[in-house]
C-alpha cells in the first residue's frame, strides 16, 4: 500500500504543475488523470478510479480525432473499472466504443481487436448471469 501512496503523491505533484503551467484542455493533463485512475484502480478505489478516467475522457474528447486509439485505451479502462463495479450495461457500452475506434484503426486480424470483443463477451455473459 505503501508503493501506491507514493506513486499517488507523484502524480498528483506532477498533475498539479501541468494545471498551473498548461492550458485545461492540454493532452498532458489527461495522461496525469489516467495516471492517478489507474493507482486508484489498482487499489480497488473504482469511483475514485473513474473520476480521473472521466476527467481524462473529457480533453481527450475536446483535443483528438473520433477514432483516436488513446480514446479506445480510456474507454477500456472505463469499461474495466465499470466491470469491477458490477455496473456490466456501462462496461459494455465502453467497451463497444473501444471496438468501433478499434475496427475503424486497425487490422481486421489485430489482436487488440480481439481483445475488444473478448471483454464485450465477457460482460454480455456477466449480464445473462445476473439477469
Amino acid at each position: 500500500m505503501e508503493e501506491y501512496s507514493k506513486a499517488l503523491s507523484f502524480y498528483q505533484k506532477a498533475l498539479d504543475i501541468r494545471q498551473e503551467t498548461l492550458p485545461s484542455n492540454h493532452p498532458d493533463l489527461a495522461t496525469s488523470y489516467n495516471n492517478l485512475g489507474g493507482v486508484y484502480y489498482n487499489m480497488g478505489e473504482y469511483s475514485k478510479a473513474l473520476s480521473f478516467h472521466e476527467k481524462a475522457l473529457e480533453i481527450k474528447q475536446e483535443t483528438l480525432p473520433a477514432n483516436h486509439p488513446s480514446l479506445a485505451t480510456t474507454y477500456n479502462n472505463i469499461g474495466w473499472i465499470y466491470r469491477n463495479m458490477k455496473d456490466y450495461s456501462k462496461a459494455l457500452s465502453n467497451y463497444e466504443r473501444v471496438l468501433n475506434i478499434r475496427q475503424r484503426t486497425l487490422p481486421s486480424n489485430h489482436p487488440h481487436i480481439k481483445d475488444a470483443k473478448e471483454s464485450i463477451e465477457l460482460v454480455k455473459e456477466e449480464i445473462i448471469k445476473n439477469t
